[in-house]
């Protein structure tokens, strides 16, 4: 069953604080009597910093629905959460793909699995509220589909390389890549690539894959399991993996916890860098972003029709939670210190290219 909210988005007074405090990774999933968040890793950090709240801009910014607090729940962790009181253990979904499908079934009341988890297929409706999302519907838009994909921050994609890689990976093209994942290229300026992708259930790993147009693998890739946005799961010199570039900046600043560990982030556009700075201090280099191929509005999703004034089961709380002009809602994306803007651009983000959420089926 659904729960209903009667009211807005409750603003949180922000208090000015001297100096940054910086997010942490949760040591234990909460359990929610309010909405909840599950799916991608690239939107993990910085939901996990609005829905407990940061001082990382300066004054205590939070996100929160009729003054309660929302959930974000890791990609990764435990194999089954239960993010609802008395509510079932399932699956604990691993990424979009996974995110969506939760909320998909969440609304449909078929049971729930994650392909690789033993959790058992599970009944959850109405567990799970907001999916995370770093790609958009792809094949499964539908203008008058039954999800909302509203944007949330723009990110872009490009690639970590190993530790002890010899310089000569550092700018690929599009074209390079291609080659390099079909296994037509398997040398570049002298040094032996080997490619890694991340888990199935992947956003980066989907968008990434579309970027370089291959649908079917060359026997070389391997093919893994591994976590995203995770440097160092690279061991062996060489290898490079998919790795979204504001979760790198976010991790190098100091935002999220630092997974880079020692390996290196290169450009899919040849000489144009994903950021610039060095150090804790990089910013997002806009003219990557907004490339056509390696730029990318990420996403929450919700059923459209709790956000949509004119239904019968139209939750008011949770479409202020999606409200772009609610200067603490999760899609917000203004300046001042303030908001959840200001908080989404220190980890990485730069506003979408578009506030216009997207119709989509259920996955």
């Amino acid at each position: 069953m659904k729960i209903k909210k009667a009211a807005a988005l409750c603003a949180v007074v922000g208090t000015a604080v001297a100096g940054l405090v910086l997010a942490t990774p949760a040591n234990a999933d909460p359990v929610s009597s309010s909405y909840v968040l599950a799916g991608s890793d690239t939107l993990q950090d910085v939901s996990n910093a609005l829905s407990n709240g940061t001082q990382l801009t300066g004054p205590f910014v939070r996100t929160v629905a009729d003054n309660g607090t929302i959930a974000s729940y890791d990609a990764f962790g435990s194999a089954a959460i239960q993010v609802k009181p008395n509510g079932p253990y399932f699956a604990r979904p691993a990424g979009s793909g996974d995110g969506v499908k939760a909320l998909s079934r969440s609304i449909d009341g078929a049971n729930f699995s994650v392909s690789g988890n033993t959790t058992p297929a599970t009944a959850i409706s109405g567990q799970v509220d907001i999916a995370r999302s770093s790609s958009g519907p792809g094949s499964a838009a539908n203008p008058s589909g039954p999800l909302a994909y509203v944007p949330f921050g723009r990110d872009a994609v490009s690639f970590a390389i190993a530790p002890g890689t010899a310089a000569g990976l550092e700018q690929l093209t599009t074209a390079q890549l291609t080659q390099i994942y079909n296994c037509t290229l398997t040398t570049v300026n002298g040094v032996a690539v080997k490619p890694v992708l991340p888990q199935s259930a992947s956003g980066t790993r989907k968008f990434f894959l579309s970027a370089i147009g291959v649908s079917t693998l060359g026997s070389c890739v391997n093919d893994s399991t591994l976590a995203e946005n995770d440097g160092t799961v690279l061991t062996q010199p060489g290898q490079i993996i998919p790795f979204s570039v504001a979760s790198w900046v976010a991790q190098k600043n100091g935002a999220a916890q630092n997974r880079t560990g020692t390996s290196t982030l290169g450009s899919a556009l040849g000489a144009t860098a994903p950021f610039t700075g060095t150090g804790n201090a990089l910013v997002p280099n806009a003219s990557y972003y907004n490339n056509s191929t390696w730029g990318r509005d990420t996403f929450v999703v919700v059923e459209y029709a709790r956000i949509d004034s004119s239904s019968a089961t139209y939750d008011p709380t949770l479409a202020a939670l999606v409200d772009p002009a609610k200067a603490k809602s999760l899609t917000n994306f203004g300046t001042l210190a303030g908001t959840s803007g200001a908080v989404k651009s220190k980890f990485g983000f730069l506003a979408p290219s578009s506030t216009t959420p997207q119709r989509a089926n259920l996955s």
